[in-house]
């Protein structure tokens, strides 16, 4: 799946959802979107070849993904349910409010703990991505870690 072309190489946010973040939730955003953009394999399964331009949005309880050959040609839209997503981001949200105090008043030890929990939320966001995209899409699993980011971001704006 790796290669130049089983890639996104340009993504953005559906900015018509408006909102301002948290600093902590900007900075993951801009951590993610970066990242994604640096190293991610991603492939559309129905053909049409990368890399892909992808934007996130929301719409009606739908997490909706448009996905774009960069090269240009036919895209795609995928609509996933949210309510999958739901309780794993309201706990993963519970949990980086705790780490974002956690930071500024408890030992190592503690944040440590705190952050294991935060990292395994993330890793259950982005196996739920991976399995609601196999029909449809290659991701593997960094990419989708940071994919999940992004949704947690747009489900804070929303």
């Amino acid at each position: 799946m790796r290669g130049e072309t089983a890639r996104i190489q340009e993504i953005g946010l559906d900015e018509a959802l408006g909102g301002r973040l948290r600093p902590e939730l900007e900075h993951d955003r801009s951590v993610a979107i970066q990242d994604l953009i640096d190293e991610n394999t991603f492939r559309l399964l129905n053909g049409a070849d990368g890399p892909y331009r992808m934007e996130l949005g929301v719409d009606g309880g739908r997490l909706l993904l448009r996905v774009m050959p960069v090269a240009g040609g036919e895209g795609v839209v995928f609509g996933l349910a949210l309510s999958p997503f739901r309780r794993i981001i309201k706990d993963y949200f519970t949990v980086c409010d705790s780490y974002f105090e956690a930071i500024r008043t408890m030992a190592p030890s503690q944040i440590e703990a705190i952050d294991m929990g935060r990292r395994g939320l993330h890793d259950e966001g982005a196996e739920k991505l991976i399995e609601r995209l196999k029909d449809r899409a290659e991701v593997d699993k960094p990419t989708a870690r940071r994919l999940f980011t992004l949704l947690c971001v747009l489900h804070a704006r929303g």
